[in-house]
């Protein structure tokens, strides 16, 4: 076969494909023709982007340590930080040290006599609460559902909550 009739035959056998592929891929229906064409689907465009957190309401002590002294605060804390306040039963001085903060991290330890209790959490709207009593204390970490912990009788509650620009909201709350 020659040259030129081989490529002729390539080319018949090309238009026949495409006929039957047009064919194959076309519609017959004549019922609701005055409808427009489907859409075709396609991928979104756009890159997802997290919802940026909501900034943290401001302290009502703001980053003032000497605010907690009566075991009632609420400040912002940066950095790691050491301060005093009253201990449950009126059984001398608790300690709280935050040992670590940065975005959606908060870490810390409290003291109090011989009891001890550290919280850490990790992640966006993360925190902890710990419940600190004369005889013991027990610590809950996780999502917080309420932005300030309520007084309970002979327990001091303190409550840190996480935020991405690395600030830690502290709640102190004595009966």
């Amino acid at each position: 076969m020659s040259k030129s009739r081989r490529a002729r035959a390539a080319l018949t056998t090309l238009t026949a494909l495409t006929a039957l592929t047009t064919a194959a891929c076309s519609s017959t229906d004549t019922q609701g023709t005055d409808e427009a064409p489907p859409t075709p689907r396609t991928r979104p465009t756009t890159a997802h982007h997290p919802t940026p957190e909501p900034p943290l309401p401001s302290a009502a002590d703001g980053t003032d340590l000497n605010a907690c002294a009566d075991g009632d605060c609420e400040i912002t804390v940066t950095k790691p930080v050491t301060f005093h306040f009253p201990a449950p039963g009126g059984s001398g001085r608790a300690t709280l040290s935050v040992t670590g903060v940065g975005p959606n991290k908060i870490e810390y330890e409290v003291r109090s006599g011989d009891n001890s209790s550290r919280g850490a959490a990790t992640g966006p709207g993360q925190g902890c609460l710990t419940y600190l009593r004369e005889h013991g204390s027990g610590n809950s970490c996780g999502t917080l559902d309420n932005p300030r912990p309520s007084p309970r009788p002979d327990t001091v509650v303190i409550q840190a909550t996480t935020s991405t620009d690395g600030t830690t909201l502290l709640h102190v709350v004595s009966p």
